[in-house]
């Protein structure tokens, strides 16, 4: 199976392409950036698919990340994970942008929890645990330092994520043991495609994962991001090998 990944739910837009029980992408490309996500991710996807021999059409399943993370961002990329699934008549699939972020400390034992903390602002953070093996411990959700902390309990605790300073500050304060792994703001895109190579599309529903009430828009704006993204890309060409119109 080949699968193509997209993330653009956080402050990076990626994209790789992973042939199943390979140990490496076949191409891969990240861009760290705040805003421009919907502009920035159709130019990416193509560059990486270029690389790919069989490009669009070779594609079995997409994965796209599904939040938490920006309202605008999740919308830019399932919009065009969705086109890409119809044009090329693959399966499609969402990863929790928390199990990415986590994923690669799970693959190392543990004696403890991980937790993967994205930073929601206001002193409070997106986050979810997982124990030994990558076992569940503690769903998506938003709360504030104090409360996540006690939801994690005794520890250790191993953290990643930008919201893993604001969280590591409160357990030192409570004497809990606690390493931070890493404080990047966006998961490995590789790791995004390993977890959807690993889902199902009955189980992991290519749907957004919104722990915050979203920004709505007054009526008569112009359209979003999201909008102009499936818009102005014509995956049915891309897919059949013809360059897409903008």
């Amino acid at each position: 199976m080949r699968i193509l990944a997209i993330d653009t739910a956080l402050p990076a837009v990626s994209a790789c392409v992973l042939d199943q029980d390979a140990t490496a992408p076949i191409a891969a490309e990240s861009i760290e950036m705040e805003r421009g996500h919907a502009e920035a991710l159709l130019p990416l996807v193509k560059r990486v698919m270029g690389k790919v021999e069989g490009g669009f059409a070779s594609l079995d399943r997409i994965a796209v990340t599904v939040g938490p993370g920006s309202f605008t961002g999740i919308r830019i990329g399932l919009a065009a994970g969705q086109a890409i699934a119809l044009a090329c008549r693959a399966e499609i699939v969402g990863v929790s942008t928390l199990a990415a972020l986590a994923a690669p400390l799970i693959l190392d034992p543990f004696d403890g929890v991980v937790a993967a903390a994205i930073d929601a602002r206001h002193g409070k953070v997106f986050i979810a645990a997982f124990g030994s093996a990558g076992r569940p411990l503690l769903s998506p959700r938003r709360a504030g330092a104090h409360e996540a902390l006690r939801a994690l309990g005794s520890g250790p605790l191993l953290l990643i994520g930008s919201g893993a300073p604001l969280l590591a500050k409160e357990a030192r304060l409570r004497g809990v043991p606690v390493k931070i792994a890493s404080e990047q703001a966006a998961p490995d895109i590789a790791f995004v495609a390993r977890l959807g190579l690993a889902a199902q599309p009955e189980t992991a529903p290519a749907r957004p994962l919104y722990l915050k009430e979203p920004y709505v828009a007054a009526p008569g704006a112009e359209p979003d991001a999201a909008q102009r993204s499936a818009i102005q890309f014509d995956a049915a060409g891309a897919c059949a090998g013809a360059p897409a119109q903008a």
